[in-house]
């Protein structure tokens, strides 16, 4: 990937024929991330980007063009913006494809970490190098950074220093400008989404055995123990010549990490949310909806329900799409998730939420809202007995913390629109003859259009 940014800046500096944008042009930019994995998350976060950048600008102001791991799963979402498939070694495609545009936009949440794919973050990384070193416009947004191994530090230390990366968190931050990044403050944009009305999800429950009158108790497991894929060769041959590592491939030549630990660990913690929520449903009464954030997470979301005595109904976003997914996670009353985009998701519907992490993610957006004692581990010991009690805490606070989650989604609107501002702003230095639309500079006026709850909850 860093040979293809040094060849594509040698390029530019040679060839005068390299696009360049002109004023009355639409901007043309590449959209990168992962969506065209059934990630309701992903698929949600780059839906908002597009509706807040045309808010911003107007549809006849932009020509989007967005990276697709799979068109088949992609088709329908993203109204008006071309898709572009990227293969799953990707250096190639992106040399070719980010100059044919004046700009790219990486989209990712988990965009500079290596706890699910150093290759993922490169890809994000790289497409920014490429636009960069050709001095167009080159922006994370939204983006969260973790823990990355030395070689994904040091490249995205090295390629991203002429990008801006506007952080959903100031830990975020805090570890990109350690490596000489610039960067600004934002959130996640999944908050302004509207799923489908709440009719549709009280039907799909309905369809799945809900009687319209039990509390609804939403649970959304992973399987937090086989990140992260990386890409191996030899796994890969052994895959094609003689079927093996087929329960750990996860697509092309890139495999899940697998071990009997893992498989310990992660039985360990499938046994623990099942002991938890059937007791809490036994006590309390509750229809239990197993969610999938991911298509990834069907496998945990059965082992889940065949623990459960009277097993559960599976919600999978291979399944459903993303309106209908998140229209029943606004139904339920109370969420358990160990997926961060199903707390943010549920939130605009004031639904209470407790954490189940691996990272730092959930951990960061509970300490945003002020409520660390809802968060737990997946490794923790006594995770059944720590997660019943929390689920009887949440259950008996949760007009409470229905009350806080409205009192802090306010800030998170102000924060995306802020975040629209300072892209509007680096649009404004790179392109000067590109104008914002907006009718003012305030934050209000760089969101996309909000629902009438939303709406209420600024006032």
């Amino acid at each position: 990937m860093g040979s293809c940014i040094d060849a594509a800046g040698v390029k530019y500096a040679l060839d005068v024929q390299q696009r360049r944008h002109r004023a009355g042009d639409p901007l043309k930019l590449l959209l990168a991330g992962y969506v065209g994995t059934r990630n309701t998350g992903a698929d949600v976060r780059v839906e908002e980007m597009i509706r807040q950048f045309r808010a911003i600008y107007g549809d006849d102001q932009l020509d989007l063009t967005l990276m697709t791991i799979d068109p088949k799963l992609s088709a329908g979402y993203f109204r008006g913006v071309r898709q572009v498939r990227v293969p799953t070694v990707f250096p190639a495609f992106l040399f070719s494809e980010c100059p044919k545009h004046d700009g790219v936009v990486a989209c990712e949440g988990s965009m500079f970490k290596s706890k699910f794919a150093t290759a993922l973050s490169t890809m994000m990384a790289g497409a920014l190098g490429l636009a960069a070193v050709e001095g167009k416009l080159s922006v994370g947004y939204g983006a969260e950074a973790g823990e990355m191994v030395p070689g994904l530090r040091d490249f995205v230390r090295k390629r991203c220093n002429r990008s801006l990366v506007l952080c959903r968190n100031e830990p975020s931050r805090h570890v990109l400008e350690s490596l000489g990044i610039r960067t600004g403050s934002g959130t996640d944009t999944a908050w302004t989404f509207e799923p489908a009305p709440r009719s549709r999800g009280q039907e799909l429950l309905r369809a799945a055995g809900w009687d319209g009158k039990q509390p609804v108790l939403g649970v959304a497991p992973i399987n937090p123990f086989w990140w992260p894929t990386t890409p191996d060769l030899t796994k890969a041959a052994a895959l094609r010549f003689n079927g093996q590592f087929r329960a750990e491939h996860y697509d092309s030549i890139y495999f899940h990490a697998w071990s009997d630990d893992a498989a310990k660990k992660y039985t360990a913690y499938i046994d623990a949310v099942a002991e938890a929520v059937a007791l809490f449903a036994r006590e309390r009464g509750v229809f239990v909806a197993l969610i999938g954030m991911e298509q990834l997470d069907r496998g945990a979301c059965e082992d889940v329900a065949a623990r459960l005595p009277h097993g559960a109904p599976l919600f999978i976003s291979s399944d459903h799409e993303m309106y209908d997914l998140v229209s029943v996670l606004r139904c339920c009353d109370a969420l358990a998730s160990s997926r961060y985009h199903a707390i943010v998701t549920s939130m605009p519907g004031l639904v209470p939420s407790l954490g189940i992490t691996m990272d730092e993610r959930i951990e960061n957006i509970l300490d945003e809202r002020g409520h660390r004692d809802l968060l737990f581990r997946v490794n923790q010991p006594d995770l059944a007995t720590a997660l019943f009690d929390g689920l009887e805490r949440l259950w008996r606070d949760r007009e409470q913390v229905a009350q806080e989650i409205a009192a802090h989604l306010p800030t998170q609107l102000r924060r995306m629109g802020e975040m629209g501002l300072a892209f509007a702003d680096e649009v404004a230095r790179v392109y000067p003859e590109v104008k914002s639309r907006a009718p003012s500079r305030s934050w209000e006026h760089h969101l996309p259009r909000l629902s009438p709850a939303l709406e209420k909850l600024c006032i």
